[in-house]
């Protein structure tokens, strides 16, 4: 391979790193297809059962395997005795490694394995080893008969979050998401200020609850391994397994095309995915673990639960001065994962003086990590609720609170905000929702048996961009009534966001293909690498990687028929002129000495003509933008010609093009996020307390919008979460013997239909060309930051009860309800 080959490869690339604002070439595409409403396109396929997901997918001659857990919450293994089997039909083996089984799961991005060998016990519930049968329902029932034993040392483990806060320490900040920071003098503030609130919030374990449980199916190919998963992130799931079992990454294939939602717990791999992979190798045929939803619970991840100290000051106009938020949350002992609560403290409202410090308690409870929203999803409901609480002991309204503490920048870095809107989101949900309705007044309004309120909270999530790579191929189909087709290929996943829609729309757009003219190809990593679904950075990240390397193909195409990039406009199959070209800097240094054409520059001893000429010609090679225009086709009077008749002269009758994004200078000139705003209304019941809420409205802004119904849709689900969080998502450890007491569905408790009411949703218009070449950011995370703060509020204005421990069940009201 030359020098040349090395820096620039065979393959057409195009490649950005947000150094700088972009324009989006969606401004001025001919279909205007990005931000439509329309159909997911794989819809059809969910709803018919003809989407495979991992536990449906079968090969032959596949086996089944089901985890056996620990029984205690700290300890060691003794023996495993499979004596107790024999008798049972179908029983093929049980597969035991305790140097290889993973102990616990992998937080999401991490390229290493997580936490292997199970011989000690750190958590009830940790898989030890996994019984192999012919049908799942063999292997369910010698998964509980097989006898193990164990040192039990139960009674020196963290059970007790409160008993062992004496114990908190510092986290490790190199590997949170967060870190601890100070600005100002806080306390000395605090002590000057004329009005303080101090608070301790606590909020309780979370579990994701998706639908579909973590499964894998791994068989091997001689010595390569391939596995179906359902894993959000491939590419870095990918390298856990490599690392776990010590492969090749080229022989290493993860597949993942529908994933039945994640919510940060299908980020890293679980301990089924090792399991499978070993006892498939030991077999010699394909195996399936699916993990059963008690397992699902006690061994992958859990939200942690938190508690948490805010503490403002401010003047007695409510001009905040004093900013402080301090957080403890717990983990198993070893990991550095902690609960980033404060990441929208830093810049939410303004404040000179600041702190935000966090600590962690080692526990001997499954795995803390990612949760839908991780820190704001939690911090805000601290945050939120004493924002309103202090808004009260001004006698202010909490609209007019934010409103007079809305800052010129991030407060905490002194740099600007690429946009925020986040008194447009305020404005916009407050006259939709009738907040001038209100009475501010608690326990003021009784219809019937049910006490009335309204709340309100501002909502905020960081955006972000990571590394991601896609690939677009143009390629002759007869099938297709244009005679051409795009096929779109990364490694990107789907797990119910809407990915093979809004991308499908992205290429569609920018090639002036119809939805049905491209082929979306996801979650497989023999395809170019992504970063996968989560932190609100997917579709951002993904699209981005996707629309670069459709813009490639765009100029290679604008160079075959000799046209300027910026006038070529793809339409229904058709390529046309519009325009006029606008000569960036080094075209016009270019065109200007080569018309020169007879002067020297000093050190090139020859004349610059024939090595300009040389250096547009390489730069036209490199970039497929060609700086002369070609007479070969005419573009006059409006003519067209077609796309199928470009791509068919071109070898296999297709071409192809990469791209590839990554964060710049962006990242750090401005801080980037989206912002929102959730009111609610709630009637709590005078008698027995009951809580229902009646109605929420909601307005955010993410930059441009790529589907205003997938995106209305993951703003529902926020809102959704939130009202889980508020009212009655909590997972409960016994604190005797650390046993998970409700891990299922019938006792884990998450909204339903019954408890959802109308829930109204506003996107409000913005534009960010700081952030991606598409302006997009994250939306479906944000609109669970502050919904569970804004139905809490609603409770107090309903009965003038704050509620400082979440979830705010009927018990914490009963005694304290007005007469």
């Amino acid at each position: 391979m030359s020098l040349l080959d090395s820096v620039f490869p065979s393959e057409p690339t195009k490649r950005m790193m947000m150094n700088a604002p972009v324009e989006s070439l969606f401004d001025k595409t001919a279909s205007k297809l990005v931000g439509k409403p329309i159909n997911r396109v794989e819809g059809s396929l969910k709803v018919s059962g003809q989407a495979p997901y991992t536990a449906e997918i079968h090969l032959d001659n596949q086996a089944y395997g089901v985890l056996v857990s620990a029984t205690i919450a700290k300890g060691r293994v003794k023996e495993i005795d499979s004596s107790s089997l024999e008798a049972i039909p179908d029983i093929i083996k049980v597969v035991t490694d305790p140097e290889h089984f993973l102990r616990n799961a992998q937080q999401g991005g991490a390229t290493k394995s997580p936490k292997q060998g199970v011989s000690e016990i750190f958590y009830h519930g940790q898989p030890i080893a996994v019984v192999i049968a012919e049908t799942f329902e063999a292997a369910t029932e010698g998964a509980k008969a097989l006898k193990v034993t164990y040192e039990d040392e139960t009674e020196q483990a963290a059970l007790n979050f409160t008993a062992e806060l004496p114990n908190a320490h510092d986290v490790n900040e190199k590997k949170g998401s967060d870190k601890n920071s100070e600005k100002g003098n806080p306390e000395q503030s605090l002590a000057n200020a004329a009005v303080t609130l101090d608070r301790f919030y606590h909020t309780p374990s979370q579990n994701s609850a998706a639908m579909e449980p973590h499964a894998t199916l791994a068989h091997w190919e001689g010595e390569k391994l391939i596995m179906y998963s359902s894993n959000q992130m491939l590419s870095s799931c990918k390298k856990q397994i490599v690392d776990a079992l010590d492969l090749d990454p080229e022989n290493v294939q993860l597949i993942a095309r529908y994933v039945g939602g994640g919510f940060g717990s299908k980020l890293g791999i679980s301990p089924e995915s090792i399991a499978a992979a070993l006892a498939a190798k030991e077999l010699g045929r394909p195996v399936l673990i699916t993990m059963t939803r008690p397992q699902v619970m006690e061994a992958t991840i859990r939200r942690s639960n938190t508690r948490q100290r805010i503490t403002i000051g401010c003047s007695e106009d409510g001009i905040i001065d004093t900013m402080i938020h301090e957080t403890v949350s717990s983990n198993l002992p070893g990991e550095a994962f902690f609960e980033p609560a404060a990441l929208s403290t830093h810049y939410l409202y303004r404040g000179d003086n600041r702190r935000v410090n966090y600590q962690q308690v080692d526990m001997n409870q499954v795995l803390s990590g990612s949760m839908r929203a991780p820190g704001e999803a939690v911090g805000q409901i601290a945050l939120e609720c004493a924002m309103d609480e202090l808004a009260e002991q001004l006698n202010l309204d909490p609209v007019e609170l934010r409103r007079r503490n809305e800052p010129e920048q991030d407060p905490s870095k002194g740099i600007p905000f690429s946009t925020r809107k986040l008194i447009a989101c305020i404005d916009q949900a407050a006259e939709q929702f009738g907040w001038n309705q209100r009475n501010a007044k608690p326990a003021s309004r009784l219809e019937g048996d049910w006490w009335m309120g309204m709340g309100m909270a501002a909502a905020a999530r960081g955006n972000s961009l990571a590394p991601s790579e896609a690939r677009a191929t143009l390629q002759i189909d007869n099938s297709k009534a244009l005679g051409v087709k795009a096929l779109i290929e990364t490694d990107m996943t789907d797990i119910g966001t809407g990915s093979y829609t809004v991308f499908t729309q992205v290429a569609a757009d920018l090639l002036g293909l119809p939805i049905d003219h491209i082929e979306m190809k996801l979650g497989d990593t023999s395809l170019p690498p992504a970063v996968g679904s989560g932190g609100s950075m997917g579709a951002a990240s993904s699209g981005s990687s996707i629309y670069l390397a459709c813009q490639q193909l765009r100029e290679m195409i604008a160079e075959k028929v000799g046209i300027y990039p910026d006038t070529i406009q793809l339409d229904n199959g058709q390529i046309k002129q519009i325009g006029e070209h606008d000569a960036n800097f080094v075209e016009t240094v270019v065109e200007t000495v080569i018309e020169a054409g007879k002067e020297k520059v000093a050190g090139l001893g020859d004349n610059i003509v024939d090595k300009v000429a040389d250096l547009k010609d390489k730069l036209a090679e490199i970039t497929g933008i060609s700086l002369t225009e070609s007479k070969e086709y005419d573009f006059s009077n409006f003519q067209t010609h077609s796309l199928a008749d470009i791509v068919a002269q071109y070898d296999d009758q297709k071409l192809s093009a990469k791209g590839q994004i990554a964060p710049g200078k962006n990242a750090k000139s401005h801080r980037q996020a989206s912002f929102g705003a959730n009111f609610a209304e709630v009637a709590v019941h005078r008698v027995t307390g009951e809580i229902r809420v009646k109605r929420m409205t909601g307005a955010f802004a993410a930059g441009r919008i790529l589907n205003h119904k997938t995106a209305t849709s993951q703003c529902y689900g926020g809102m959704i979460f939130g009202i889980g969080s508020a009212l009655m998502e909590q997972v409960i450890h016994d604190k005797r013997d650390g046993r998970l007491c409700n891990h299922n569905l019938a006792e884990y408790h998450i909204p339903v239909n019954a408890d959802v009411p109308q829930l109204d949703v506003i996107l409000v218009e913005e534009d960010d060309p700081y952030t991606n070449p598409m302006h997009i950011k994250g939306i479906g995370e944000t609109a669970i930051a502050g919904a569970a703060a804004a139905i809490a509020n609603a409770v107090y204005n309903a009965v003038g009860v704050r509620v400082y421990d979440f979830p705010i069940t009927l018990d914490k009201l009963l005694y304290e309800l007005p007469e």
